[in-house]
């Protein structure tokens, strides 16, 4: 697809949309203002998280709990993150 054709299909999905009222836009955008405040305050969590569990820990306590300080952060993120969560819920 080139940059034509984007802008193209662009323009005719555009076109095909209504126009949305202020509320539903306002709304929407509050939405999207509660979701990233959400996701600030969980990524917080886990950078606090991970600051208590690097400076805290040894490397030897971290082995005994399971953890290693190579993938701690990420470690730390998925309990953290709803979303990596329910992710790992879903697999079998």
């Amino acid at each position: 697809m080139n940059t034509r054709d984007q802008i193209s299909s662009a323009a005719a999905f555009a076109a095909a949309t209504p126009a949305a009222s202020p509320s539903t836009w306002i709304r929407s955008l509050g939405g999207r203002i509660a979701t990233w405040i959400d996701t600030c305050a969980d990524y917080y969590a886990a950078a606090a998280m991970y600051e208590q569990l690097s400076s805290a820990l040894s490397d030897a306590e971290l082995m005994r709990r399971g953890l290693s300080r190579a993938t701690l952060a990420r470690d730390v993120r998925a309990v953290c993150d709803p979303a990596t969560a329910s992710k790992a819920q879903a697999r079998p």
